[in-house]
């Protein structure tokens, strides 16, 4: 085989396209996997994923749920949105501290406090 100049264009966008669907499959894959859905959801994008590579990529990247910026932290790692991990005592003295200081009224002291006895 003869290398012109249009065979080795042609090989290298190819190559270039390749590396594209390679990176954009490993990244989704991580996607998929990092995202709080069930086994069988993520059994389910990444079978279609496989067996299906350019039109699964592109249903997932259509068809997955947003997620807000807040909900990842500087470095990428999910933050919890839920309950405290703190104990209500932990967080009582830190509203009383914050209280004490002026950086809080009274009030939210006292909705801070039933929030951690509830």
């Amino acid at each position: 085989m003869e290398w012109t100049f249009g065979t080795v264009l042609w090989s290298t966008a190819v190559f270039a396209f390749w590396i594209m669907i390679l990176s954009m499959f490993i990244a989704l894959l991580a996607d998929v996997l990092r995202r709080d859905m069930s086994g069988w959801a993520k059994a389910g994008w990444i079978i279609l994923m496989v067996a299906f590579p350019f039109i699964g990529i592109l249903i997932y990247l259509i068809a997955r749920p947003r997620t807000a910026e807040s909900d990842f932290g500087p470095y990428g790692e999910p933050v919890r949105h839920g309950p405290s991990t703190l104990r209500p005592a932990d967080e009582i003295a830190r509203a009383a501290e914050l209280r004490d200081e002026g950086r809080i009224t009274p009030a939210e002291y006292e909705r801070i406090k039933q929030h951690a006895l509830s």
